[in-house]
Protein backbone atom coordinates (compact mmCIF):
# COMPACT_ATOMS: atom_id res chain seq x y z
CA UNK A 1 0.00 0.00 0.00
CA UNK A 2 1.59 3.75 -0.96
CA UNK A 3 2.59 5.68 2.38
CA UNK A 4 0.44 8.68 1.75
CA UNK A 5 -3.30 7.16 2.14
CA UNK A 6 -4.23 10.45 0.11
CA UNK A 7 -4.61 12.19 -2.93
CA UNK A 8 -0.96 12.92 -4.68
CA UNK A 9 -0.18 15.34 -7.74
CA UNK A 10 2.66 14.01 -9.76
CA UNK A 11 4.50 16.09 -11.79
CA UNK A 12 5.58 14.64 -15.07
CA UNK A 13 6.30 15.14 -18.44
CA UNK A 14 3.25 13.29 -19.48
CA UNK A 15 -0.48 13.31 -18.69
CA UNK A 16 -1.61 9.84 -17.37
CA UNK A 17 -4.81 8.77 -16.28
CA UNK A 18 -5.25 8.67 -12.68
CA UNK A 19 -4.22 5.47 -10.93
CA UNK A 20 -6.40 4.43 -7.74
CA UNK A 21 -4.59 2.40 -5.27
CA UNK A 22 -5.90 0.65 -2.44
CA UNK A 23 -5.66 2.64 0.65
CA UNK A 24 -7.16 5.88 -0.33
CA UNK A 25 -4.17 7.11 -2.67
CA UNK A 26 -4.80 8.10 -6.31
CA UNK A 27 -1.99 9.26 -8.54
CA UNK A 28 -2.73 12.32 -10.50
CA UNK A 29 -0.60 13.45 -13.85
CA UNK A 30 0.35 17.36 -13.27
CA UNK A 31 2.22 18.35 -16.63
CA UNK A 32 2.15 22.29 -16.46
CA UNK A 33 4.20 23.03 -13.35
CA UNK A 34 4.45 23.35 -9.34
CA UNK A 35 1.67 25.95 -8.94
CA UNK A 36 -0.80 23.82 -10.88
CA UNK A 37 0.27 21.07 -8.56
CA UNK A 38 -0.28 23.02 -5.72
CA UNK A 39 -3.72 24.62 -6.80
CA UNK A 40 -4.85 20.71 -7.41
CA UNK A 41 -3.53 19.67 -3.63
CA UNK A 42 -4.62 22.72 -1.13
CA UNK A 43 -8.29 21.42 -1.95
CA UNK A 44 -7.56 18.09 -1.99
CA UNK A 45 -5.79 18.04 1.13
CA UNK A 46 -9.04 20.18 3.14
CA UNK A 47 -7.84 20.98 6.50
CA UNK A 48 -4.70 18.39 6.82
CA UNK A 49 -1.19 20.12 5.84
CA UNK A 50 0.05 19.77 1.84
CA UNK A 51 2.74 17.95 1.82
CA UNK A 52 5.63 18.14 -1.21
CA UNK A 53 8.13 15.82 -2.09
CA UNK A 54 9.94 14.95 -4.78
CA UNK A 55 13.23 15.32 -5.66
CA UNK A 56 15.85 17.97 -5.53
CA UNK A 57 15.00 20.04 -8.29
CA UNK A 58 11.46 19.92 -7.37
CA UNK A 59 11.77 20.97 -3.66
CA UNK A 60 13.85 24.11 -4.77
CA UNK A 61 11.37 25.32 -6.92
CA UNK A 62 8.75 25.21 -4.48
CA UNK A 63 10.95 26.75 -1.77
CA UNK A 64 12.36 29.16 -4.72
CA UNK A 65 8.57 30.17 -4.81
CA UNK A 66 7.87 30.45 -1.39
CA UNK A 67 5.64 28.14 -0.86
CA UNK A 68 7.03 26.53 1.94
CA UNK A 69 6.59 26.82 5.10
CA UNK A 70 8.51 23.92 7.04
CA UNK A 71 10.97 21.16 6.00
CA UNK A 72 11.11 18.28 7.21
CA UNK A 73 14.41 16.38 6.65
CA UNK A 74 15.35 12.51 7.63
CA UNK A 75 19.17 12.45 6.97
CA UNK A 76 20.77 9.02 6.86
CA UNK A 77 24.05 7.82 7.08
CA UNK A 78 23.76 5.73 3.95
CA UNK A 79 26.01 6.95 0.57
CA UNK A 80 24.23 5.82 -2.37
CA UNK A 81 25.85 7.45 -5.99
CA UNK A 82 26.79 10.83 -5.70
CA UNK A 83 23.32 12.41 -5.96
CA UNK A 84 21.45 15.57 -6.42
CA UNK A 85 22.05 18.39 -3.45
CA UNK A 86 18.98 19.36 -2.20
CA UNK A 87 19.83 23.21 -1.24
CA UNK A 88 21.97 24.04 -4.05
CA UNK A 89 21.74 27.15 -4.96
CA UNK A 90 19.78 28.37 -2.24
CA UNK A 91 20.42 30.29 1.07
CA UNK A 92 17.99 29.45 3.41
CA UNK A 93 18.69 31.90 6.26
CA UNK A 94 17.30 35.01 3.56
CA UNK A 95 13.91 34.26 3.80
CA UNK A 96 14.31 33.24 7.83
CA UNK A 97 14.40 29.06 7.50
CA UNK A 98 15.55 28.18 11.18
CA UNK A 99 15.91 24.99 12.93
CA UNK A 100 12.97 24.42 15.11
CA UNK A 101 13.19 21.00 15.99
CA UNK A 102 16.09 18.48 15.72
CA UNK A 103 15.91 14.66 17.05
CA UNK A 104 18.42 11.71 16.30
CA UNK A 105 17.31 8.38 16.07
CA UNK A 106 19.19 5.19 15.69
CA UNK A 107 18.73 5.29 11.81
CA UNK A 108 18.20 8.86 10.82
CA UNK A 109 18.51 12.46 12.38
CA UNK A 110 15.58 14.42 11.87
CA UNK A 111 15.70 18.06 11.29
CA UNK A 112 12.76 20.47 10.89
CA UNK A 113 13.14 23.74 9.45
CA UNK A 114 10.99 26.74 9.78
CA UNK A 115 10.55 29.57 8.20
Amino acid sequence: MPPCSAPTFILTLYQRPPIEMLGGTTFHSVTDGIESALHQARPAAGAKDTKIGGGAATVRQYIQAGYVDEIHLAVAPVVIGRGEPLFNGLDLRAPGYRTVDLAPTERATHIVLAG
